[in-house]
């Protein structure tokens, strides 16, 4: 299990969640980037990704559609704000009902930084419209992260 630090800031309503993955930088940024990679272990545990696409630039959109573990839909979307490969990849992010309404937008700030021939990455998302959504994405970005440390696991010991 990779280290993981977890703060949330109640007052500005932020969380930023730090973990250390056993891959080199480069394939963690593109394991983050790229929707082939994305929809692999995107979304907290026991979610599938059915719907992942994504403009890999700036002002480029993305969209991730994902269903529950109960087969209830999720939609999120944003707008690609930055990417310096392979550092910091930037966006923002909402939730989309069926009708295509998108919910409060946040921005996602993602670094990635060499620890030896391990990776830190740090996830920064605010600010959010209640404690109960940010609590909410403490859980969701917590899960995800282990999925992709899953999913970084197996892809990095095919190479």
């Amino acid at each position: 299990m990779p280290a993981t630090s977890t703060a949330a800031t109640e007052a500005r309503s932020e969380v930023t969640v730090t973990r250390i993955f056993d891959a080199p930088r480069a394939l963690v940024f593109e394991a983050f980037t790229s929707p082939e990679h994305l929809k692999r272990w995107w979304g907290p545990h026991g979610f599938t990704v059915h719907v992942c696409e994504m403009e890999a630039r700036v002002g480029g959109a993305w969209h991730i559609r994902m269903r529950s573990p109960q087969g209830v839909e999720d939609r999120q979307r944003g707008v690609i704000r930055e990417i310096v490969a392979p550092e910091r990849f930037v966006f923002t992010y909402a939730f989309e009902d069926e009708s295509g309404r998108r919910g409060h937008e946040t921005i996602v700030t993602v670094t990635f930084a060499d620890v030896g021939n391990k990776t830190e990455v740090t996830v920064h998302q605010g600010i959010f419209e209640s404690v109960e959504m940010r609590n909410d994405h403490v859980r969701g970005w917590g899960e995800a992260l282990d999925n992709f440390a899953s999913y970084l696991n197996r892809t990095s010991h095919k190479e």
